[in-house]
């Protein structure tokens, strides 16, 4: 049976308010590591799906202006989680990549959102969880092909480990 337009609707507002809480929780939320704003954790997160990325990369991967971005890097390099280097396909140009502080840090970072969401899901049976993933990625995959279909070019999604590693990881 296909979705009513109301149910339509109802999916979309509920998006949009957790999108907003979402948001007004990543400013609220406690510091998980000294010395980096949560506005920067994308970065650390694109940075690390990547290996290796330009600045530009980035900043067109997390749909953020490329000054935003460089000021975040900056301050990445100097609390020593991320590199700079010259790209190698292009001397002129720079990429980044992340120290191994980088790399703890981000495990860090991932172990205590996962520790936040684990606490707002404690009342969710194991199964439900499952289930809302698997949804969410349809969902996901459903907005991929209406972006294409468009002729829209969805982000690059460096953050989001395939289905068959995250699979492994569990």
């Amino acid at each position: 049976m296909a979705v009513s337009k109301d149910e339509a609707n109802d999916v979309f507002l509920g998006l949009l308010r957790v999108q907003k809480l979402l948001v007004a929780a990543k400013h609220t939320a406690p510091r998980l590591e000294d010395g980096v704003d949560v506005t920067a954790y994308p970065v650390l997160f694109v940075v690390a799906g990547a290996g290796s990325v330009r600045i530009s990369e980035v900043a067109t991967t997390l749909h953020n202006d490329v000054s935003t971005v460089s000021r975040q890097v900056s301050s990445l390099v100097s609390s020593g989680l991320l590199e700079k280097s010259a790209d190698p396909s292009d001397g002129r140009a720079w990429v980044v990549s992340l120290t191994e502080h980088g790399r703890a840090a981000l495990r860090r970072i991932q172990a205590g959102r996962a520790t936040w969401f684990q606490g707002l899901l404690s009342d969710w049976a194991g199964d439900d969880t499952a289930q809302f993933v698997d949804r969410l990625r349809e969902l996901g995959d459903a907005l991929d092909a209406n972006l294409r279909a468009r002729g829209a070019a969805p982000p690059p999604m460096l953050f989001d480990p395939p289905r068959d590693q995250k699979q492994k990881e569990d």
